[in-house]
């Protein structure tokens, strides 16, 4: 039988596990509009007109909420995002 600990350590990760996260994306001096966009594209299935928008977000405000969603459904798009050399971040 469970303790009253275990139920409730149980019940925590699930809300922990439904919230959700933002991958929020910065602004950097290296990359270029267009693969902005483009990696935007592929990997958080923007379209291009919602790219465009966050890319020029992310150019004038400094940062961008790109994606939202459950973390687990976030990191592999935020590390294909790193990888392709953007900085971005799961908040």
């Amino acid at each position: 039988m469970s303790t009253q600990q275990e139920i409730l350590e149980e019940i925590l990760e699930e809300v922990i596990d439904q919230q959700h996260s933002e991958i929020v994306l910065y602004n950097d001096d290296v990359n270029t509009f267009d693969h902005v966009i483009d990696t935007l594209i592929a990997t958080c299935e923007h379209t291009p007109v919602q790219a465009e928008q966050c890319a020029m977000l992310v150019h004038y405000k400094g940062k961008c909420t790109v994606k939202t969603g459950v973390y687990k459904e976030l990191e592999p798009k935020c590390s294909k995002l790193l990888q392709a050399g953007l900085s971005a971040e799961i908040v």
